[in-house]
């Protein structure tokens, strides 16, 4: 099994359509380049998500962006794009496992 850390090394970008372009903005205030922004900065938390991977294996990323907000990042592989499902500020919970 590859790990979900390694399998971005692999990854060639984003995929952006209709479905996910607005949707975290809409719902959450988070744009597209902070989902991504948290990809690239360090420290970054990636781990499977098994409760919601009925369809096809999701993940979850805990990271920063380049403002250093706290972002959530749940998302699926699509070949090597990164499909980015939801995204949103982290929880205080979250924020404490991120930041221990």
């Amino acid at each position: 099994m590859i790990k979900p850390r390694d399998m971005l090394n692999d990854s060639t970008g984003f995929q952006w359509d209709e479905g996910n372009d607005t949707k975290n903005w809409d719902k959450h205030d988070v744009t597209c380049g902070e989902c991504e922004q948290v990809f690239f900065n360090r420290p970054l938390i990636v781990k499977r998500d098994s409760e919601h991977s009925i369809t096809e294996p999701r993940y979850f990323a805990l990271g920063k962006t380049d403002a250093d907000r706290l972002i959530f990042v749940a998302f699926t592989m699509r070949g090597t794009l990164i499909r980015v499902i939801s995204a949103r500020e982290m929880t205080i919970r979250e924020q404490e496992r991120y930041l221990s």
